[in-house]
């Protein structure tokens, strides 16, 4: 697979939806084309370039906000960022895609729009039952929203498909718009 110079491919969806799994395996397919990649992902932002942020949303959508602007300067300079985050809110979404589209780069939205109960039945952290007994307050897609893309790139229910199809669809979307 041919990837572009510049791109950002941005995982939104749920937790539980498969962002982080994707966006591995897609690093994984992008460094074995010989492509050096950056992979963005949303606990890890939340360890170190965010720590101190709480959930509410002005927290979260700064959260987004500094995921876009690193992933925005690794396009400009001509590379390639993966992105997996929840990113529950369109307005930063789009923040995010217009500071990426600014540089030039190939933006790629792909929303995994996996169903909730499927989302809560991979929870290994036990975060929704937490949320669900309320434990876990502003918890997205408990007693937090989600508000899904309008119009993202991809949508993808990972419940339909294994990784291996998801992939090839991310890379049957990055074709189409112009990778």
């Amino acid at each position: 697979m041919f990837f572009p110079h510049s791109l950002v491919v941005f995982f939104t969806g749920l937790p539980g939806s498969g962002k982080t799994t994707l966006a591995k395996a897609l690093a994984d397919s992008v460094e074995s084309s010989g492509r050096t990649v950056t992979l963005l992902d949303g606990d890890e932002i939340r360890t170190w370039l965010s720590n101190g942020l709480g959930y509410s949303r002005q927290d979260r959508d700064t959260n987004v906000l500094r995921i876009g602007r690193v992933a925005a300067e690794i396009a400009r300079h001509g590379g390639v960022a993966i992105c997996a985050a929840i990113a529950p809110y369109r307005e930063a979404r789009a923040a995010v895609r217009s500071m990426v589209e600014a540089t030039g780069a190939l933006y790629i939205e792909v929303y995994l729009s996996t169903p909730v109960e499927i989302c809560e039945r991979r929870d290994p952290k036990g975060h929704y039952r937490k949320a669900r007994d309320g434990g876990v307050p502003l918890f997205t897609g408990v007693n937090d929203p989600y508000e899904p893309p309008l119009s993202p790139t991809l949508a993808l229910d990972t419940s339909k498909h294994d990784v291996a199809a998801a992939l090839d669809a991310v890379f049957a979307a990055i074709s189409r718009s112009g990778g």
